[in-house]
């Protein structure tokens, strides 16, 4: 009955994990599954991760802004990776984009960071006594997504045992592979208080002399490293019983043989003055970084800019890790995670508001907006008439403050770019490039438009060409597949040495040295502008904008049209039969894919709107 099924559509229902459970399924319609996902800890932990839910009761409460790490974790996009809309909408395509290469269950491989604790219990492909079901389309997860945090809900992405239960190493010593969410868990009993394995922080209570936790504990410095975020933060394309899926091929078509790089967020930081050097002392300090007589420090790890420090100069005022205490005024680590992404917490907000989350979300976007705002770039802008005053020529300096490439991670339609505008004396337009349409939510571009973003493709070896585009001359974004990079000129972080690594590289664009002769690249792009001003008169006035989109038009269409054009299945039908189905939030009768789209159209979520992240002025006379 169950390979009947199997052979018939992908399994989603509860009756095919009782029969995985049962007989140790090893097969997939008849055929050796794939294990996308052999490094690391496997399902059938001898300690099951906990929800979140069991946590909160003493790490949740005060007021959001900055009290308690489960209050401030509930709005952040690790807190929500199980019900990202867009990611569900990826995950058929990965999907299907594995089958017709003969490789099953991509699935497994993605869901292993954004659902773990329903992915270590064996609710995806593998089973805890080793056997296999599949549930790579994410239909034998229990709950749905508007459960808050709670026994059996495994929509609530990124939980606190995941973090805080990683370790540097294996059991046996192996490596942490930093990559593809292939980290190792501590399953042992715990020597410190309670029972089953120890929960890793940052603080040490015995040399604190401060009381300690009522579970066990551990005092974990990985796990305030950047090594730990990039057990995620590095993504890889899977290997598929050792060898990998996708193989990176140059721009020169040599094919490396190295496992593609879909995503290098913490190598760059690594190969940056973040990561290995000195450097000036804060991420306000940026901008004279390379300026003699700056007070350094060594090292700055992804924690410190995305999860920054909870402190008042009051030292009555209460920042708590527990609800047992102590204070821990300026030694908290808010658990905000804040990145770039301000759309989906929107979203989510509005799709389900049963999860209570609004205050969480709302603050999420302030976090993310005041990162992108404040901390992430600065931009100057400088002009002079030539040609007799006839064209006018512009220079737009963008300096990138942060410890990676900007912007960073995979694609997805994410991109940062300039807004360019000149207005004469008497503040009409003159000239305008980069514009974006909130109707259509079209970007406006021309050659000279500075569009900062990497473009993966598909190696085409008889153009000899990455291609980037389907027959139709459509973008497409098919992470499962992409083996070459058509594009990358990103803005590196400060002193990489990035540069002659094929990994992470510019593609198509050239940064210069710190100084003649050295490895490190300038942190720093210079964007050049020829407008015609025949015809004009007295001073102009040019205002260039930095934005950042988290999603472009052209990928969640991509998305739509691969659930249209390739017959994906409505989430419920897709999923008949699962546990709690059918749904009555999310897709619904609806592909992942249209239900992307509708979000994406929606006048209330206003189609990905881009953030203004600077703006800088010059009068030219």
């Amino acid at each position: 009955m169950g390979e009947g099924v199997a052979a018939g559509k992908r399994w989603g229902g509860a009756l095919a994990l009782a029969w995985g459970l049962l007989f140790g399924l090893a097969g997939y319609a008849g055929t050796q599954l794939p294990d996308l996902t052999a490094r690391g800890s496997q399902p059938g932990l001898t300690h099951p991760l906990e929800n979140s839910g069991n946590c909160m009761g003493c790490h949740a409460g005060g007021t959001i802004e900055f009290h308690y790490p489960a209050t401030s974790w509930k709005g952040s996009m690790m807190a929500n990776a199980g019900r990202d809309p867009v990611f569900w909408a990826a995950l058929d395509v990965a999907n299907a984009d594995g089958e017709s290469i003969g490789v099953p269950g991509i699935g497994d491989w993605c869901l292993r960071c954004h659902v773990p604790e329903g992915w270590f219990a064996g609710r995806v492909s593998k089973t805890g006594d080793g056997g296999r079901v599949d549930g790579s389309n994410g239909c034998l997860l229990q709950g749905k997504h508007d459960d808050v945090p709670g026994f059996g809900n495994d929509y609530s992405g990124v939980g606190c045992h995941y973090c805080h239960r990683a370790k540097p190493n294996g059991p046996n010593g192996e490596p942490n592979y930093l990559e593809s969410g292939d980290l190792w868990l501590d399953d042992v009993a715990c020597a410190n208080g309670g029972s089953g394995p120890c929960r890793g922080g940052p603080y040490d209570y015995d040399s604190e002399g401060t009381n300690p936790p009522p579970h066990p504990w551990k005092h974990s410095p990985h796990l305030s490293s950047s090594e730990m975020c990039g057990s995620c933060h590095n993504v890889t394309s899977p290997l598929n019983n050792g060898v990998p899926l996708r193989t990176l091929i140059t721009p020169a078509g040599v094919d490396t043989g190295i496992a593609f790089p879909i995503e290098r967020t913490y190598t760059e930081w690594l190969k940056s003055d973040y990561g290995t050097a000195l450097f000036a002392d804060g991420v306000e300090s940026a901008p004279v970084q390379n300026q003699p007589g700056v007070v350094v420090k060594q090292q700055q790890t992804c924690q410190d800019c995305h999860m920054e420090i909870a402190r008042s100069e009051d030292p009555e005022e209460q920042f708590l890790g527990c609800f047992f205490g102590p204070n821990r005024n300026g030694s908290l680590s808010v658990h905000n995670f804040s990145g770039a992404n301000t759309w989906v917490p929107k979203i989510l907000k509005g799709e389900f508001p049963a999860l209570g989350y609004d205050e969480a979300f709302d603050q999420a976007i302030l976090w993310s907006t005041a990162l992108l705002t404040e901390r992430t770039a600065t931009l100057v802008t400088r002009g002079v008439r030539s040609g007799g005053g006839q064209t006018l020529e512009v220079e737009v300096e963008v300096t990138n403050l942060s410890g990676h490439k900007l912007p960073t991670g995979y694609s997805e339609g994410r991109r940062m770019w300039i807004e360019l505008e000149v207005r004469d004396a008497g503040g009409a337009l003159v000239y305008r490039n980069g514009s974006w349409d909130p109707a259509s939510g079209e970007l406006q571009r021309d050659a000279q438009t500075r569009v900062y973003e990497i473009k993966q493709g598909i190696w085409d070896a008889e153009s000899g060409t990455c291609r980037i585009t389907d027959a139709q001359g459509r973008a497409s974004f098919h992470f499962a597949l992409n083996n070459c990079v058509a594009k990358d000129n990103r803005i590196p972080p400060l002193g990489f040495t990035g540069g002659d690594d094929v990994e992470v590289a510019p593609v198509g664009a050239t940064y210069a040295p710190v100084a003649p002769g050295s490895n490190r690249l300038r942190n720093v792009d210079v964007a050049q502008y020829s407008i015609p001003v025949a015809g004009t008169s007295g001073a102009l006035t040019v205002t260039a904008r930095l934005h950042f989109q988290a999603s472009s038009k052209e990928y969640i269409e991509f998305l739509r049209n691969q659930a249209v054009e390739r017959g994906f299945e409505g989430e419920n039908q897709m999923c008949e039969g699962g546990p709690g189905r059918p749904f009555s939030v999310g897709p619904q009768g609806l592909t992942r894919g249209a239900y992307l789209y509708g979000l994406w159209s929606n006048p209330a979520y206003g189609k990905s709107p881009p953030v203004q992240m600077r703006s800088a002025s010059a009068v030219v006379p």
